[in-house]
């Protein structure tokens, strides 16, 4: 990957969907891990904020996303989860098993940022698939174990592989503007 402007679309969109996915996390976890949660947010969001600030200066910097077949593309795996991750919690929430749909979107999740390392000819992504994965399926072994909710481990879980990512394309992105 060689565009400056998606590390830096990486840092804001890796550091929201971090946020978010600790936000999940507050959903029935063990009470001493709150303030921990409480505290990866804030930093989540501040490296969000740092995302959509350098995205902003950069926003006429070239992106893999220019390219109307690498755009198409994006916008197909993007609706395809959506609707896939949408329609799994339905269908959990039918058959009451709505403790499922937080490793279920993780999963889900996982699955497109495979479909995404050919838009953005970004290998790491494939790493990324793989650790949203592990996340989901290790989240329904070790929570009944921990006595907590799926979605705290899935949101632990998700929101520090992001947070990562999110520090990943930061790093990228200071490297490209030396």
């Amino acid at each position: 990957m060689e565009y400056i402007r998606d590390y830096a679309m990486y840092v804001s969109v890796f550091g929201m969907f971090s946020l978010v996915w600790f936000g999940w996390a507050q959903e029935r976890p063990r009470p001493s891990w709150r303030l921990y949660i409480g505290l990866a947010s804030g930093l989540a969001l501040l490296l969000c904020l740092t995302g959509v600030y350098l995205s902003i200066t950069n926003w006429d910097a070239p992106s893999a996303l220019n390219e109307v077949s690498a755009y198409r593309n994006y916008l197909i795996s993007f609706y395809a989860e959506c609707i896939v991750a949408g329609a799994g919690a339905f269908v959990l929430t039918r058959w009451k098993r709505k403790e499922y749909i937080a490793p279920w979107v993780a999963f889900i999740v996982g699955l497109h940022f495979i479909g995404l390392k050919s838009v953005f000819d970004d290998p790491s992504l494939w790493i990324l698939a793989a650790l949203m994965v592990a996340v989901s399926i290790a989240a329904v072994v070790v929570s009944p174990k921990l006595q907590v909710a799926n979605s705290a481990i899935t949101g632990i879980g998700a929101g520090t592989v992001l947070f990562g990512f999110a520090m990943l394309g930061l790093k990228r992105f200071m490297a490209a503007m030396m």
